[in-house]
């Protein structure tokens, strides 16, 4: 059974670690419904969010970057899945798969965010969430929920370190301002 993280929460991957090879960070969400007596003729616009992903160094230097535009990091480790333009559908809308293995041992952290490049705000968002994965079985090892809403354009979702051999994953869920992966950097380094 995963694991629902709360905000700020860390869990180790230590008991995964072991066979663990692969993640899936799934993230997903939905418009907000339409309220009011045009609501069911209207129904919800579409929301283009975005997954990224950041890697840094131990020195926090960002290394890389993997985005719509971007779909997969030059040493193939990370693999952004495909960009989903309006939440539509269950489950993940978006998907970025990390070989663990393959990384460059100079990575020591991934941060993971969702971003609206169309300046929508999270107001327009509901049941945002990421997930992590053990890519191999499809094993759900654990869910953070995103239950604020507000003005902001970004969140950093989580973050995925190094701990010795091991891995942690920390749920973090914090606002950020920028349209696109490269503008939260300083939000992410408030978190590593």
């Amino acid at each position: 059974m995963a694991i629902s993280l709360s905000k700020g929460q860390t869990i180790s991957l230590k008991k995964e670690s072991s066979g663990l090879k692969r993640v899936h960070m799934g993230l997903g969400w939905d418009p907000v419904a339409p309220k009011g007596f045009f609501a069911k003729l209207t129904g919800p616009k579409d929301i283009d969010l975005d997954a990224s992903v950041i890697t840094f160094d131990s020195a926090k230097e960002p290394t890389g970057i993997v985005y719509f535009g971007q779909l997969q990091s030059p040493d193939g480790a990370i693999l952004h899945t495909g960009d989903n333009l309006t939440g539509e559908g269950e489950g993940d809308d978006e998907s970025i798969k990390v070989d663990l293995e393959r990384l460059p041992t100079n990575v020591e952290t991934l941060v993971f965010f969702v971003n609206s490049y169309q300046g929508q705000t999270f107001n327009e968002v509901d049941n945002a969430f990421c997930r992590v994965l053990d890519d191999d079985t499809q094993k759900e090892l654990c869910r953070f929920t995103l239950t604020e809403q507000g003005a902001h354009t970004g969140v950093v979702m989580a973050v995925l370190s190094r701990n010795g051999g091991d891995w942690q994953l920390k749920a973090i869920g914090m606002p950020g301002v920028g349209r696109t992966a490269d503008q939260l950097v300083p939000d992410a380094l408030a978190h590593i």
